[in-house]
C-alpha cells in the first residue's frame, strides 16, 4: 500500500488502523527525525493465542544506517474468547505497561518499544516493537538444545536481578503480585478448567502425568502461595514460543517478547518452567544442575547476596508446579488449534514428569 506521510501520530489501536503517516510519527518520536515511510507491506507473523503480531517492511525515504527497515505491530486476538482472556487476566495492559514503565530499569534483552497505547484495560491496545529479525522464534514442541536453555536462563538474570526483592514494586494494580484474593480465584479457575483438560487432554498423558495435575488442584502449597522471599519480577510464560533466538553468535543471543503476564514472584519460577517447558525430558535431566547452577552463580555476579545455593535448588524444585496453572487455565480459555492442541500437551506432560523427576510433591502442602 502507498500513501502519503507526515509526522503526526494518532492513536492506533487495531492493525486496520496502521498507516504510512503513523509509521513514520512513531520513527521520528524516538528519533529517526529525517525518516519518512513512503509505503510499506505487512505479513501476519507469530503463534500467538492471545496477542497478534504483524511485521512492516517499511519504503523509506530519508533516515540513516540506524532507522529500522521493519517493525512489528502487536494487538488483541481476533478471536472473541482469547480477547476476553487477555482483558479478564490482565494480559494486555501487563504488557503495555511492561514497555511504559518497566522496560527502562531492566537489563534482559527485549525489543526496542516505538508506541505502546491501550483503551482501558482492553482489548483494544498497540504496540510497535523493534523487529529482532534474523532471530527466530523459538519453538515449544520441538524443545531446544543444552547451549540455548543455557542462554535462555542466564537472559532472565537481566529480569530477576534489577528487580530482586524491590520493595517500591510491591502493591502496583497492574503488575498483579499474589494476593489472598488472586490465589483464590487462580486455584478456583484451575479446578474449573481441569475436568475439561482432563477429558480433551487425559488420553494423550500418562496416567501419572494425570495424577499429579489432578492432584495440584488441591493443594494448599505450591503452586498457589502468598509472595515469600526472595523474589522479583517474573515473567510467567518465558517459554521457547516466546523468546527469539540468534544463533549466529555463540552463545546463541536470546530476546524476550510477549510480556502479558508478568508479575511478582520467585524468581526461580521462571527457570524451572523454562527448562520443564523447553527440553526434553531425557536431555533436562542430564543438564539442569548445571545450567540452575551458571544461573545462580550469574545472580551473584549481579550483586545479588544472601541467597545460598541450596535454597535456590529447593526454590527450582518447588517451581516445578510453575507451569501447571498456565497449561490448565490457558488450554482452556483460548481459540483451540491443532498447534495449540499438540504445544498443551507437550507442557503438560513435560512439567507433569518435571516435578515427578524431581520429587516435588512434598511441596503441594504447607
Amino acid at each position: 500500500m502507498t500513501e502519503s506521510a507526515n509526522s503526526e501520530t494518532p492513536t492506533i489501536l487495531g492493525p486496520q488502523d496502521v498507516t504510512a503517516a503513523w509509521l513514520t510519527g512513531c520513527l521520528q518520536r524516538s528519533g529517526h527525525t529525517d525518516a519518512v515511510v513512503r509505503s510499506f507491506e505487512s505479513t501476519r507473523i507469530g503463534t500467538g493465542q492471545i496477542g497478534m503480531c504483524v511485521r512492516y517492511d517499511l519504503d523509506l525515504d530519508g533516515g540513516d544506517e540506524s532507522t529500522p527497515v521493519s517493525l512489528v505491530g502487536k494487538f488483541a486476538s481476533d478471536d472473541p474468547t482469547s480477547r476476553h482472556t487477555g482483558v479478564m487476566l490482565g494480559n494486555y495492559i501487563k504488557e503495555v505497561c511492561f514497555y511504559r514503565e518497566l522496560q527502562h530499569r531492566l537489563t534482559i534483552s527485549t525489543p526496542r518499544c516505538y508506541y505502546a497505547e491501550i483503551e482501558g484495560q482492553g482489548p483494544e491496545f498497540a504496540l510497535l516493537l523493534e523487529d529482532l529479525a534474523p532471530g527466530e522464534q523459538g519453538d515449544q514442541l520441538a524443545g531446544c538444545t543444552p547451549a540455548v536453555a543455557r542462554a535462555a536462563v542466564l537472559e532472565l538474570v537481566g529480569l530477576h536481578a534489577p528487580s530482586w526483592c524491590d520493595e517500591g514494586l510491591r502493591n502496583t494494580e497492574w503488575i498483579g503480585e499474589p494476593s489472598e484474593p488472586r490465589i483464590a480465584l487462580g486455584r478456583a479457575m484451575y479446578q474449573a478448567q481441569l475436568p475439561g483438560f482432563v477429558e480433551r487432554y487425559g488420553p494423550r498423558l500418562e496416567a501419572d502425568e494425570v495424577e499429579i495435575i489432578e492432584q495440584v488442584a488441591a493443594s494448599t502449597g505450591a503452586p498457589f502461595e502468598l509472595l515469600g522471599s526472595p523474589y522479583s519480577l517474573v515473567h510467567v510464560d518465558y517459554r521457547l514460543d516466546n523468546l527469539l533466538i540468534d544463533s549466529r553468535s555463540d552463545p546463541p543471543k536470546i530476546s524476550a517478547v510477549d510480556w502479558q503476564s508478568i508479575t511478582l514472584g520467585n524468581p526461580l519460577s521462571d527457570v524451572a518452567y523454562f527448562l520443564g517447558a523447553g527440553l526434553l525430558p531425557e536431555v533436562r535431566r542430564d543438564v539442569e544442575h548445571e545450567i540452575v547452577r551458571a544461573y545462580h552463580a550469574a545472580l551473584e555476579s549481579a550483586g545479588v547476596s544472601g541467597y545460598a545455593w541450596q535454597d535456590c535448588w529447593n526454590d527450582y524444585r518447588r517451581s516445578t508446579f510453575s507451569g501447571f496453572a498456565v497449561t490448565v487455565i490457558a488450554s482452556m480459555m483460548v481459540q483451540q488449534t491443532e498447534r495449540g492442541d499438540d504445544m498443551f500437551v507437550a507442557m503438560a506432560r513435560r512439567h507433569s514428569r518435571h516435578a515427578l523427576d524431581l520429587g516435588a510433591q512434598e511441596f503441594l502442602s504447607v
